[in-house]
């Protein structure tokens, strides 16, 4: 199986979990989530592969979401905007993302990585 790997790779997250990918021997496409930033509707696709709300994709603990107010925004804006939202800027975007044929995880479990890449 050979997945998507969407990293900032100065985030230590991604390091480990890139590290983790390695050690586990799954192939894996690199993409940088800032310098190739996922479309909006690249994030439409697999939000609705995987089954998640749009509003799971955002990096919530990021400095951009913070500056931006988007904890109070958010709940206000419709699944068309927030996704444009994240069109704009891989900052936004929870990380590490891992894009699967009929999956797609969002952060770095373990646990999670372990029954779905394995």
């Amino acid at each position: 199986m050979s997945v998507l790997f969407l990293e900032y790779p100065k985030c230590s997250t991604c390091q480990k979990a890139k590290r983790w990918l390695d050690e586990h021997g799954v192939d894996y496409a690199d993409r940088h989530i800032v310098e190739a930033n996922p479309t909006a509707e690249e994030l439409r696709e697999w939000a609705a592969r995987a089954g998640v709300p749009v509003k799971r994709l955002f990096n919530t603990s990021g400095m951009k979401y913070r500056e931006l107010g988007l904890k109070d925004r958010l709940p206000e804006m419709d699944e068309g905007a927030q996704l444009a939202l994240l069109g704009t800027d891989g900052m936004l975007v929870k990380r590490p993302l891992v894009v699967g044929a009929d999956f797609l995880l969002a952060g770095f479990c373990p646990a999670e990585w372990e029954r779905l890449l394995t």
